[in-house]
This record gives structure tokens, sequence and C-alpha cells, in this order.
């Protein structure tokens, strides 16, 4: 071993490396001795990058020709670095399938060698020491990433790609707009920088992981931030979307109606939050298991990514970490109140939905949707359609970042909507708006298809000059913004006024919506618009 010496060797694993603390090390002058890099480490950092497309490989392999030059340069005294291929004793052949396995043999030629080991893992420090190898543990400081400064209080998004100017997505979901966060192109080696930036503080810190990594993209939960990298081949270019939650939100927030207040309190343990993408169903999602927790029940999340902000006491689970079979004896064995299932996409999601909720366990699932019937759509054929009621009870509609409906399920036997002999009665599921109780869907089997029908409700004469009275009388005291006016199935009329304008509402608007009622046969009500 032509390597043993008197000077002091190092012997460098792959944390060292790939996080930039070695080259740190080196720069701040604090290593003199020779800096041993062992050639199974090389070519696992290439093997990474050419079979598996990992950028881990690529910034280990980058960080080793950077220390090379500074070395080289003459910038540090007393400072020489070496290659090896020598293995351990007991070592005829090595061939490790990952960086861990290449990082064990490097702690065992440190104890053979005497040399110095240097990491910045916790484990490989703690196992290094349990060998009695001398090791050079260093301490990660909070890194600052290059990203952050894109983001000021207004920005959503920051989108990244090479060759093309970064931009910004500003403003809140209902109203955003694009804007340039840059003057010129970003080039590739800007972008590769970032991306170690970010591979090495999910690598290194508590604050992050990566949840997702593939050959062409990597997913990585960063403190609060969500980012998604995609890389050729997969992308025509290497491509960075960094988002961030704009608000955190408690459920009291969203001046729900105290009658789904009450049904989420009581009810409903069959949830679907359904919405088109970037319109808050996260948002929502968080605000109600944070009150759910808050009224004392165990709550649980599976997420891929796990992005809600959420108090210690409630437990994260990860898919992308865990198979089906895992997450349903987990949950069923611990039984929480409540599970919130983040984006639901596919078959296997659904049917481990089904299963826990028929189980008794309260779910609360995420699905993205164009329109609410399309979120219950997405139960049709996965499971039974006389048994979505019994696992959906509650489907509870985001757009722009609000409630805007919310529709309750039931099984009942009846003719269905548009058919007229009795002998076509069958269990139809009747989907009704939750607040005026009125249907709005029929779904049913019949023969070998299964129908969505939408209910439009005949509109009386006498309901039409109802409102037709009534518009005529709010518009004198409120702009037509101002109020809404809805008629139920049994004929009730609801005004619904803007909190702002119930202050103008006079005794003398109440008593001619009394005479409309009594003239026409008709009920109506005045409430407060949410």
């Amino acid at each position: 071993m032509g390597i043993v010496g008197l000077e002091e060797l190092y012997l460098p694993d792959s944390s060292a490396i790939t996080r930039g603390l070695l080259r740190s090390e080196i720069e701040k002058g604090k290593i003199r001795g020779k800096i041993v890099v062992h050639s199974i480490l090389i070519r696992a950092f290439e093997r990474l990058m050419k079979r598996h497309n990992n950028p881990l490989g690529l910034v280990g392999l980058k960080e080793l020709n950077v220390i090379r030059g500074f070395i080289e340069s003459g910038k540090v005294n007393g400072l020489t670095i070496e290659v090896s291929k020598d293995l351990p004793s007991g070592y005829r052949y090595f061939e490790p399938l990952s960086l861990e396995e290449v990082d064990e043999m490097l702690r065992e030629l440190a104890l053979e060698w005497n040399a110095t080991l240097i990491t910045c893992d916790k484990l490989q420090f703690l196992a290094a020491k349990s060998l009695g190898a001398k090791v050079l543990f260093i301490r990660e400081d909070k890194i600052k990433l290059t990203f952050e400064k894109f983001f000021d209080k207004d920005v959503m998004s920051i989108h990244l790609k090479e060759g093309v100017v970064p931009f910004a997505k500003k403003g809140t979901p209902e109203r955003w707009f694009l804007e340039p966060i840059g003057d010129k192109p970003m080039t590739r080696e800007e972008l590769e920088r970032i991306e170690r930036e970010i591979l090495e503080a999910a690598k290194g810190g508590k604050e992050g992981f990566i949840e997702v990594e593939r050959p062409g993209s990597t997913i990585v939960q960063l403190k609060h931030f969500r980012i998604i990298i995609v890389r050729p081949p997969f992308s025509d270019g290497l491509e960075m979307t960094i988002v961030r939650p704009l608000v955190k939100l408690r459920l009291e927030d969203y001046n729900l109606p105290r009658k789904l207040i009450e049904r989420l309190e009581k009810r409903a343990e069959g949830i679907l939050i359904a919405g088109a993408p970037g319109m808050g169903k996260t948002t929502f999602a968080q605000a109600l298991a944070e009150y759910y927790h808050r009224k004392g029940k165990i709550v649980k999340t599976i997420e891929s990514p796990r992005d809600m902000q959420l108090p210690d006491e409630i437990t994260q689970y990860s898919k992308s970490y865990s198979t089906s079979e895992e997450i349903h004896d987990i949950l069923l064995l611990s039984r929480p109140d409540y599970t919130f299932f983040d984006e639901m996409r596919d078959t296997r999601d659904f049917e481990i939905y089904a299963d826990l909720r028929l189980a008794g366990v309260g779910m609360v699932g995420v699905v993205h949707a164009t329109s609410p019937i399309d979120a219950i759509q997405r139960l049709i054929g996965r499971v039974e359609l006389g048994m979505i009621p019994s696992i959906v009870d509650t489907v509870i509609f985001i757009k722009n970042g609000r409630v805007e409906k919310v529709y309750e399920l039931e099984t009942v036997v009846k003719i269905p909507h548009g058919l007229k002999e009795v002998e076509l009665s069958r269990p139809v599921v009747v989907v009704r708006n939750f607040l005026t109780s009125e249907p709005e869907y029929e779904i049913y089997v019949f023969g070998e298809r299964t129908f969505v029908v939408p209910i439009k409700r005949e509109v009386s004469g006498r309901e039409i000059r109802a409102r037709n009275l009534i518009d005529r009388t709010m518009s004198k005291y409120i702009p037509a913004s101002g109020y809404e006016i809805v008629a139920n199935s049994n004929g009730e009329i609801t005004v619904f006024v803007g909190p702002e304008y119930l202050n103008s509402l006079s005794a003398k608007i109440f008593k001619k919506l009394k005479r409309i009622a009594k003239r026409l046969g008709v009920e109506i009500e005045v409430r407060p618009r949410t």
C-alpha cells in the first residue's frame, strides 16, 4: 500500500463530496495532508448518472473535479490528492450496488489504514466510531438556497428551464399572472448548481427529503417548498418547478354555513375534496385536518409528496415510500379517527380509500376534478355503484380558494329521472345540493351501462313571477351583484345577500317580500351569502 505514509490520510465518503462540505473545508484551509479518493467511489458516481440518470452522480463527479482543480492550483499549501484502487483485507472483489455500500467499504479501509474518514452523514459517523476508526464529522450549516431569492410575498411558484428566461406565477388562485424574474435565459450550469443545492439540502437536513426519485424526474419537499425537477431524456431540457403555499388558513376563515360545519362535525365521514389543479384543495384539506385535530380527533395523512403544513401531532405517511398493503395494514391497526388521502389518482388509491372507509375509518380524499360530479364519477367502475353513498357521503368542490358547492349522496329505490314505467324501478344514487337539498344528478345502471343523469327541475309560472317580483324589489336597494335568488325543489325561495349589504335591508324591504310571499303562496327567506 504505497498510499500509507507519515502524512495524515483522509478518506472522504459520498456524503462529504455530494453535499459540497469537503470542498468547503478545503477552501477554508482546515485540512492538511493527503486526500485519497477511491476509484470505486468515482465509478459509483458515473454509474448513477449513466444507468439511473441520477443527478447525484453528476454532482459527485463535478465536486471532485472542482476539488482536484483547487488543490492542484496550489491555493492550499500542504494538501495533495490521490486516487486509490486498494480494497480492505477480505475484499477480493467488490462491485457495489449503491453509494451506501461504497461508504461501508470506505470506513473499513479507513480503519485498516488508520486514516481519517470524512463524512457529514450522522449514521456513517456513528458506525465508524463504533469500529474504532478516526472520523472527521462535518456538521452542515443552514444552507441558503439560491432559488429562495425569487420568492417574494406574492409569488406562488417559479418556473426555471435551460435556455428560457425564468418566470414566476404571482397573485392568488383566483387571480394570477406570469412575470419574468430575470432578463436572460438560464444556462444548464446555473440550473445544475441550483439542483445540487436542493439535493444536498434534502439529503442532509431535517427540513427536507426526496419524495420521489426516478431516472427522468425528482420530487423534493424542502421546508414548505414542493420542487419538481425534470431532466432529459424525459424532457427536452433540464426544468424545475418550485411551488410554495401562499396562505395557511383555518377552517373558520372559509366562513362556511353552520349547516355544513355541523355535518363535518357529526355526520360526514366519507369526504371528497375536489377541484381543478391550483384551486386550493390541499389548503382546504390542511385546514380541515387541523380543525379535526383541535376537536380532539386522531388524524393521519397519506401524501405524495408530503407538503401539508400540519402540527407535529398529525403523522404524515408517504405513499412513495410504502406499498398499498403497508398503508392499509398500518391504518387499520392504528385506527385513526380521520385519514386524509391527498392526491388520489389511480384505482388502487380509490380501493384503499373505500376499504378503510368501510372498515370504519373516517376518510377525506383529495381528487382533481373540473366539476363536483366529476369527482363522484371517478368512483364509478372502481367500486360497486350501490356502495358509493356508504363510501362517500359528502363532496366539497373548491374553486378559486373557496367552497363553491357541496353535494350529499344517498341511495333510493325509484324510477330513474326521465323514465316512466313502474317496472323500471331500481336502486338510484341521488346526488343532492347539500345546502338546498335539491337533487341535481341521478346515477343508475340500465342494462350494462351506468348513467349519470342531470336533473333539470321544472320551473312553475308562480315561481317565475315570484323571482321577478323579488328581483324588482331588491334591485331598488341593492346592486344586482349583491344578492342571489335561489329556489329549491319544494318551491321555497331563498335570497342570499352579501354581508356588506345586510345593513341596507330595512323593515320596508321585509314587508314587501312578505306581501309577495302571501300573494303568490310561496315561502321567502333572506340569508347572508357566505
